[in-house]
């Protein structure tokens, strides 16, 4: 008799399990598994490349932030951003460690060789920040004999490297590089038009020469083949047919 009431005792116990998961320690509730749909990507990245990303109040912010976090809400993705060293970006998208790179980059050939490109998302130019007193660098033509700085691995970093005469000192970020020139360690500063507003505001004594040193586009990096490039073209082509770009570049942009 209590073998068969221990049977029917274990029966009631395994029906209760069946009807409430989580009296018995079971989480399968519907937003649980809600959550568990929505797949983090990560975003590499350098913060110190104003109005594209930088730091306020302890958070990432600027267009780049903002534009994936909107490629990201319409794709239904969850948006994790991860700042490093401009030059170990593509590092980690080739390794893995994040799935796409977003820092005010140019498309290159020679990135091309390493990671896919989305569609361009705005053009701009490099430009030369010089000192406003004294300064031996009046024209590009002055470069080639100069001191330059750079931020390591950006374009202006590539640009600069073929002057054969010229000295080049690299700095892991743009306001490094700047602060450089301001206390006379370099004769310019080789770097984005848009950052370079930026710079030049936070630092009195500098200008930016009238004359660019380059124009070219910035893109999203992603792995060789990812599936992402095609939805994020697909996202961006969207975000600029509505508007929502333009949007997120008048907010930082003041022209």
């Amino acid at each position: 008799m209590k073998k068969i009431i221990s049977l029917v005792l274990v029966a009631v116990m395994a029906m209760s399990c069946v009807i409430g998961l989580a009296s018995c320690g079971g989480s399968n509730t519907a937003s649980d598994s809600k959550t568990a749909e929505v797949k983090e990507l990560h975003m590499a990245t350098n913060a110190a490349f104003e109005p594209y990303e930088f730091y306020k109040n302890k958070k990432i912010v600027g267009i780049d932030p903002e534009m994936a976090q909107a490629i990201c809400d319409k794709l239904g993705y969850k948006l994790v951003i991860d700042d490093m060293d401009f030059d170990a970006i593509i590092t980690a998208v080739t390794t893995g460690k994040a799935d796409f790179g977003m820092a005010g980059m140019t498309v290159t050939d020679e990135r091309k060789k390493k990671v896919d490109f989305t569609d361009s998302y705005t053009t701009t130019t490099q430009v030369i920040i010089v000192n406003e007193k004294d300064s031996k660098v009046k024209t590009i033509d002055d470069l080639a004999t100069a001191t330059i700085g750079v931020q390591r691995g950006t374009t202006g970093d590539v640009y600069v490297s073929d002057l054969k005469k010229a000295k080049i000192e690299r700095f892991n970020t743009g306001p490094d590089a700047v602060l450089a020139l301001t206390k006379g360690k370099v004769d310019a500063v080789v770097i984005d038009g848009q950052p370079a507003k930026a710079f030049v505001k936070k630092n009195k004594g500098t200008k930016i020469l009238s004359e660019p040193f380059a124009e070219e586009d910035y893109a999203i990096c992603l792995a060789k083949d990812s599936k992402l490039t095609a939805e994020f073209n697909k996202a961006l082509k969207e975000l600029k047919k509505d508007g929502t770009l333009d949007k997120i570049n008048a907010k930082y942009i003041k022209e």
